[in-house]
């Protein structure tokens, strides 16, 4: 086979490159939740339309954040993030909600009917569901879209440039771990754990789908109804919690979610896949 000899100076140089764009973009996602939720321009208080502006904010920042590196940093198409249009991708948002709705309802009926968890509502059944649809919005703007768009999007993008799918879903669930831990929301074990399992299976979910719009609608469902019934949505009295939190919540629909998932997309799934850099 004829041809020049590859240089091993310029694939240290295209591996260093890499590693200072995924610490660039980690590093700005951090500072953006950490300036939103404890610095002095909103506080560190909760309440309703302190949440509003961070929910804003974030996608208003992130996005652009995202847009810059891909541009500048990877001078790479857009498309190859994962993120087509809402026309292409609205199958699999839904798709993604239904793998975490169908099986936490399954755990919400189970939970109720053997008398594991009592749930009574604190006000009007009008003034709940106000809350359920504005959390849908705020939970999309600060959490579902930034989040995977710069973890599910950006990070596993690029590390699957260089890794198999498996390793680059690996790598992506360590730094959204430790994304959580250093703004805050992942202190403990259990969260700390959870954090992993969770981006191990939205990176599951981009590998599976080949898009970041399922993990999207994962995200959505299951964080919008952690909140409703948790004491951002401050409308139901939950009697027995934690095994609402792990069984309807977590185990149910993580574990059923990502068996419909892996199956409906098991002619997809590769593990052993790289995604070179000029493929969009």
């Amino acid at each position: 086979m004829s041809g020049r000899p590859r240089d091993p100076r310029s694939s240290r140089d295209a591996r260093l490159a890499l590693h200072w764009r995924i610490l660039i973009v980690f590093a700005g996602t951090v500072l953006v939740w950490l300036f939103l939720y404890q610095g002095p321009l909103l506080g560190r208080d909760y309440d309703r339309p302190t949440h509003v502006a961070r929910a804003v904010l974030t996608t208003l920042l992130v996005v652009p954040l995202v847009v810059v590196a891909r541009r500048l940093l990877d001078r790479r198409p857009w498309t190859g993030l994962g993120l087509p249009s809402l026309r292409t991708g609205w199958r699999h948002l839904l798709l993604g909600m239904a793998c975490w709705l169908v099986p936490a309802a399954l755990g919400f009926a189970l939970c109720l009917g053997f008398g594991w968890v009592e749930v009574s509502v604190r006000t009007s059944p009008a003034d709940a569901l106000r809350v359920a649809a504005l959390l849908v919005v705020l939970v999309f703007l600060y959490e579902a879209l930034p989040e995977e768009l710069v973890f599910r999007g950006y990070l596993h993008r690029n590390l699957a440039t260089r890794l198999p799918a498996w390793q680059a879903v690996i790598g992506q669930a360590v730094l959204f771990t430790l994304f959580g831990f250093l703004v805050g929301a992942a202190t403990s074990a259990d969260r700390l754990l959870l954090f992993f399992v969770f981006a191990l299976l939205l990176g599951g979910f981009r590998v599976a789908t080949g898009d970041i719009w399922a993990g999207i609608g994962f995200h959505l469902a299951f964080q919008t109804v952690a909140q409703l019934f948790g004491d951002v949505g401050a409308v139901f009295d939950v009697a027995g919690a934690d095994v609402l939190g792990v069984l309807a919540l977590g185990a149910l629909p993580f574990s059923l979610g990502w068996l419909a998932m892996s199956r409906l997309h098991r002619d997809r799934l590769n593990w052993r896949a790289l995604t070179p850099d000029h493929v969009a």
